[in-house]
């Protein structure tokens, strides 16, 4: 089957899960178009991404020429169709954040994206995110483009769904991916209950090229904490940088690495400054995926004191290098992480509580962080295992292959009765 992936931005440092599906799905013996709205020039990419950017058709880096040419070439040809496209625009912008000429923007991608698709062959769109990515998939498909589907991973869906019109694109695609439970119930919250049946979880998975090598913690001077994410308020950055403090302060030391890069690093900068935090606690900037595996493996723990998220794939990738992990009672993370099996989970905002979570972490002997690094890679890599996860995605893409073809056939007149 010929399966059309359609990206905000791909490849990029923080989609490796993506690219991990779109490759099992390949090895599946599925065909993988990919299309990226944004991006063609990231630096700092991993040769598997760089790989991957020589295969990804990149809209917007075809210029206004060949965007204004395909929304021409569409309107002369699907007139109909391009107004019930201008119809859902309206429907969908006028409640938005963003001003309604913007999604006229994603109506004139979506006209590339349709004769791509259609020069392509492509059986089934399927869109990851259900914000601008899913719009213009659902409109490529108003405009004559085959099935679409899109995984929702949160929070952002979660946060503005009324904005981006979540409801509508539950609605109209085939079917929705949720990436836990808690993602799907949060979907379920946007529509009615016979729509529940078409949003399926499909978990991000780990493929055993990750983790499948020497694991063991290297011995250092002092012990490390590392944490993984692009600096920002969903993060809990701040709130770690007091945990910190305290414990610096009560005399436990020990180093913190901030993997990552975002819009909070200035003002988290200035916290570590503020807090006399520079000789424990450094800022990487943006890495690879490899160097965020080598963070890891350097480290006791990983912490992600996060007060939003879906299932953070960093999560999965500490847990499947056996090492424990420390973050929150949030959306998706409970399903994965288990308290005093896996790691420790606190109240999300709490200080004090996160504090003592650490200050426990550090405090384990090396006996009890390993049994708990053997247990959290035994979860992850049968929950996420990206082969079986993949298995379960193409299934959803073949169902709706055949109920389309079924669909067609119905409606078309037989020979007889002609």
């Amino acid at each position: 089957m010929k399966i059309a992936y359609l990206v905000n931005r791909y490849p990029a440092v923080s989609h490796s899960f993506i690219r991990r599906e779109i490759l099992a799905l390949e090895r599946q013996g599925h065909e993988v178009l990919r299309i990226s709205i944004r991006g063609g020039n990231e630096e700092q990419l991993s040769p598997e991404d760089q790989i991957e950017a020589q295969h990804t058709h990149f809209v917007l880096q075809r210029g206004s020429t060949a965007l204004l040419t395909a929304f021409c070439r569409v309107f002369l040809t699907r007139p109909v169709h391009m107004m019930k496209a201008f119809a859902l625009v309206w429907k969908v912008g006028r409640r938005s954040e963003r001003p309604l000429p913007v999604h006229v923007v994603y109506l004139v991608e979506a006209c590339l994206i349709y004769l791509l698709l259609r020069a392509e062959d492509a059986e089934h769109l399927h869109a990851h995110f259900g914000t601008n990515s899913a719009e213009v998939a659902m409109l490529a498909h108003v405009l004559g483009g085959p099935a679409w589907s899109f995984t929702a991973h949160g929070p952002e869906e979660f946060d503005k769904a009324g904005f981006i019109g979540l409801a509508e694109k539950i609605r109209r695609a085939s079917f929705v991916v949720a990436i836990s439970s808690f993602g799907r119930s949060q979907l379920f919250r946007q529509v009615s209950y016979d729509q529940w049946k078409k949003i399926r979880v499909v978990r991000c998975g780990l493929e055993p090229a990750f983790y499948e090598h020497d694991t063991t913690r290297r011995p250092a001077e002092i012990a490390r904490l590392v944490c993984v994410g692009r600096l920002s308020e969903q993060k809990g950055q701040l709130l770690l940088l007091q945990a910190a403090k305290q414990l610096i302060d009560d005399g436990i030391k020990f180093e913190l690495v901030l993997a990552g890069d975002g819009e909070m690093r200035g003002e988290i900068e200035r916290a570590i400054a503020q807090f006399r935090l520079q000789p424990w606690v450094r800022i990487t900037g943006w890495i690879t995926s490899d160097e965020v595996r080598e963070q890891i493996l350097g480290s006791r723990a990983l912490i992600l004191p996060s007060f939003a998220e879906g299932l953070p794939v960093v999560l999965m990738e500490a847990m499947a290098l056996r090492r424990p992990v420390i973050s929150t009672f949030v959306a998706g993370i409970p399903e994965l992480v288990e308290p005093g099996r896996h790691g420790w989970l606190v109240p999300a905002g709490e200080v004090d509580c996160l504090a003592a979570a650490i200050r426990e972490c550090l405090q384990c002997s090396d006996a009890q962080i390993e049994s708990m690094g053997e247990n959290a890679r035994a979860k992850v890599t049968r929950l996420h295992a990206i082969d079986l996860e993949a298995q379960h995605l193409a299934k959803l893409f073949l169902a709706t292959s055949k109920k389309e073809v079924s669909t067609e056939a119905r409606s078309k007149p037989s020979e007889r009765s002609s």
